[in-house]
């Protein structure tokens, strides 16, 4: 079964409650939760956000130091990270920065899947990493349920200005995504995307 697959079929199933267990226990399963129905993970991310607020602020007066506070923030980081301000993120521990990954001004993570940037990544300005996906049945979303997915970067791959990426998406080895794409299935290592949706441009 490909990844679309198996988002497609986890987003069929039917969110149950389960109070014997936490929003956030659900969330680090990578099942439905609420994030209404958690305080918890509000909490976590004002945390979070305070933290990058002060380490995005005194980035102009110490690089240094901001770079190796955002680090130490995430939940991996491999050496040589090298970013611009600002940095958002709401689930800083689902985050995983391989070796010598560059990130440029203004990148966004929303949602709880676990993204991973991989060594050498070259990530553009204002990108975007969309992991989460709403219920689609009306009620249901109305309720609150949410249900995230990983995003991948793989070695060595390079992201143009104001891409976007959408849930459950691994882009491979090498690749490069050209500036304002969305990117919304699997791209194949050693190729260049380009679009919305991104479509296969050529091979390198």
């Amino acid at each position: 079964m490909t990844r679309a697959h198996e988002m497609k079929a986890a987003m069929a199933e039917v969110p149950v409650e389960d109070p014997a267990r936490t929003e956030y226990d659900k969330l680090a399963a990578d099942e439905w939760f609420r994030y209404r129905a958690g305080p918890e993970l509000a909490d976590m991310q004002r945390a979070t956000l305070a933290r990058l607020r002060d380490l995005n602020g005194a980035y102009f007066e110490d690089p240094e130091g901001s770079t190796a506070a955002l680090a130490g923030l995430v939940g991996e980081c491999g050496p040589g990270l090298d970013f611009r301000p600002p940095v958002y993120l709401e689930y800083r521990e689902r985050v995983r920065f391989g070796s010598n990954v560059f990130i440029n001004a203004n990148l966004m993570i929303l949602g709880s899947g676990i993204v991973t940037i991989g060594d050498n990544a070259l990530v553009g300005p204002d990108a975007r990493f969309y992991t989460v996906n709403h219920a689609f049945d009306v009620e249901t979303r109305r309720e609150g349920w949410e249900r995230a997915f990983p995003i991948t970067l793989e070695a060595d791959v390079w992201l143009g200005g104001s891409v976007v990426i959408c849930p459950g998406v691994t882009i491979g080895r090498g690749s490069v995504v050209a500036a304002g794409s969305v990117v919304t299935k699997d791209v194949p290592p050693m190729t260049v995307v380009g679009g919305n949706p991104a479509r296969v441009l050529r091979t390198l």
